[in-house]
C-alpha cells in the first residue's frame, strides 16, 4: 500500500498533464496521492482534483512563503474549507526562514491558526519548517500544552535532535527524496532511528526527485524509489515498508480511510 503523502498535482510540471502523472505512479504501485495546497486561491482545484479520483486526498492551507499574502486569514475560512469530504488533512502550514519570504511573525501566528484548527478538527497538520527548529518547535511545544493535535513534519531535513524531541511530542515523520542524495549522511542515519508507526514516505513532486532521476521534474512515481532506498537503510525489504508506511499514512489521516 505504498502512498506518496505528499505531492502538489497542480504544480507547473505535473499539471499539464495529470492524468498521465497519476497514471505512471500507479503503475509504479502508487496507491493513493496527498495532493497538497500551499495558498488559498489553489484550493478550489486541489479539491477538485481529489475529487476527480478516489484515490487521491486533498489538503488546505497556507504555506510559510504565503503568509503575509495571507495574514487576515482566520481559523472560520480555514475551517469551512476543511467540510469538504475529500480534504483530509491542513496544510502546509509552518516557518521558512530560510527564504525569508514572509514576514517571521506572521508565518508564526498563522502557523498557530492553522494548528488551532486542526484541534478542533481533529485534521492532522502538515508542517513545512527551514531553518526554523527552534521557533517551530516551541510552537509546537506551546500549542500542544494547549491541547493535543495530530501532526507530521513533512519533507525531513531537519537535525536528529529536533526529530527527536518531534517524535516525543507525537508527531509523524515523512521523508522524501532528499534521503538518497549523496550528501545527506546524517538524514540517513536518523532515517533508521523513526520508529516504524511514526514514518511515512513522499515526493513533494514536483520538487526533489531522488536519485537516479536528479535533475529531472519530481514525479509521485518516484517515491517508489525514495521507498526502496529507506527500506534497505532500515534493513527491510520494500513490500514490508510499504504496507507499515501506508498504514501509518491511513492512521494519521484517517478521513482518507473512510
Amino acid at each position: 500500500m505504498l502512498i506518496d503523502s505528499h505531492c502538489h498535482l497542480n504544480y507547473k510540471g505535473l499539471v499539464e498533464e495529470q492524468d498521465s502523472v497519476l497514471d505512471r505512479a500507479r503503475a509504479a504501485g502508487v496507491r493513493g496521492f496527498l495532493n497538497i495546497s500551499t495558498r488559498q486561491r489553489e484550493w478550489a482545484d486541489v479539491v477538485a482534483t481529489a475529487h476527480r479520483s478516489p484515490d487521491v486526498w486533498a489538503s488546505v492551507g497556507i504555506h510559510p512563503h504565503e503568509a503575509d499574502g495571507h495574514a487576515d486569514l482566520g481559523e472560520a475560512v480555514l475551517r469551512e474549507a476543511t467540510a469538504d469530504a475529500r480534504v483530509v488533512a491542513i496544510g502546509e502550514t509552518g516557518l521558512d526562514y530560510y527564504y525569508d519570504h514572509s514576514d517571521r511573525q506572521v508565518q508564526q501566528d498563522l502557523f498557530r491558526v492553522h494548528i488551532q484548527v486542526s484541534r478542533d478538527t481533529g485534521l492532522p497538520l502538515i508542517i513545512h519548517t527551514r531553518d526554523a527548529e527552534d521557533d517551530t518547535l516551541r510552537i509546537l511545544t506551546d500549542e500542544m500544552g494547549k491541547g493535543a493535535f495530530p501532526a507530521l513534519i513533512h519533507c525531513f531535513t531537519a537535525t536528529p535532535d529536533f526529530g527527536r524531541a518531534v517524535l516525543d511530542l507525537g508527531l509523524t515523520i515523512s521523508l522524501s527524496g532528499i534521503v538518497t542524495f549523496k550528501n545527506a549522511k546524517d538524514l540517513q542515519a536518523f532515517a533508521t532511528e523513526i520508529p516504524e508507526d511514526r514514518l511515512l514516505v513522499e515526493t513533494d513532486a514536483p520538487f526533489l526527485a531522488p536519485i537516479p532521476h536528479r535533475g529531472k521534474t519530481c514525479e509521485p512515481a518516484f517515491v517508489a524509489d525514495t521507498l526502496r532506498f529507506v527500506a534497505a537503510l532500515r534493513g527491510i525489504e520494500p513490500e514490508t515498508l510499504a504496507e507499515l508506511t501506508g498504514a501509518n499514512f491511513f492512521k494519521l489521516f484517517a478521513k482518507a480511510a473512510v
